[in-house]
């Protein structure tokens, strides 16, 4: 059985004058990362691979939020990552090697929301607040992937667990 965890790049600035890909975290984003990286590794337990879009703000939402893992897990920065579809991220992760058990993949909306809807057991007890709503900044959702990951999107899976930062508990920052 595999794991998949799929992580929205914590909240970013708004800057005209900077490319796109280049924006990086706000003070409330990196809060987030931060926040979100403290509780990352007792909710997902040990990671395999880390996927990452080559955007700023998703590096530094990966530096934040693997800071408490030890040993750190392998990560791979993908231009192929950055503001993928649904359908780009879905094709990714079934080039995944059998030895990657529990991967985190951290990228951008739409697709990464089409994504985890799309991958979600509609009998799931969070698929509603999911498929009804938005995927926040520095949210995670959760899948237990029990086919080959060659396989992945052929059939739902399991939702094991969706959340924003806010509902972590305790105070962000």
């Amino acid at each position: 059985m595999n794991m998949l965890h799929l992580l929205r790049h914590a909240k970013s600035t708004a800057q005209d004058d900077v490319e796109d890909s280049e924006r990086p975290l706000s003070r409330r984003g990196r809060d987030a990362a931060r926040h979100v990286g403290k509780h990352l590794p007792a909710t997902v337990g040990t990671l395999d691979l880390v996927l990452c879009s080559s955007a700023r703000r998703t590096r530094e939402t990966l530096d934040l939020v693997l800071a408490e893992f030890s040993p750190r897990p392998q990560s791979s920065i993908e231009d192929e990552l950055y503001l993928a579809s649904h359908k780009r991220l879905l094709t990714r992760l079934r080039r995944l090697g059998m030895r990657d058990v529990s991967v985190l993949l951290i990228g951008h909306n739409p697709g990464l929301h089409e994504l985890a809807v799309g991958l979600a057991d509609k009998n799931s007890t969070a698929f509603p607040k999911l498929a009804g709503g938005k995927f926040p900044t520095a949210s995670v959702a959760s899948f237990r992937v029990e086919t080959d990951w060659s396989e992945l999107g052929y059939k739902r899976h399991a939702l094991v667990r969706y959340c924003a930062p806010d509902s972590l508990g305790g105070a962000q920052g």
